[in-house]
């Protein structure tokens, strides 16, 4: 599997948009389970931050969380909403718990 991290800090006034967004994401991901997609989006105390770790089956034809049209409208305006633009960090898998 493929692990991408990426974090940012949104503008204060973009914060709870931007949440509202993320659920939308997990909405879809709820719908359409798809296999071979592990992910999370995390919010910082600080209300800004936001984390996304996602790990994905290298073998699947097309990226299961890209390809969400829900996916597709929070990538669209993420510029606009925070600070600066996120950084993505690809990254290994060392160990998960529980598996």
């Amino acid at each position: 599997m493929k692990t991408t991290v990426v974090r940012y800090r949104t503008l204060p006034e973009h914060a709870e948009e931007n949440a509202e967004l993320i659920g939308a994401v997990f909405a879809a991901l709820q719908r359409a389970a798809p296999v071979g997609l592990r992910y999370q989006a995390l919010r910082g105390s600080d209300g800004v931050t936001f984390t996304h770790v996602a790990s994905v089956d290298e073998q699947l034809a097309s990226h299961p969380l890209t390809s969400l049209p829900e996916f597709q409208a929070f990538a669209a305006g993420i510029g606009a909403r925070c600070e600066r633009p996120p950084e993505a960090l690809a990254s290994t898998l060392l160990g998960r718990y529980p598996r």
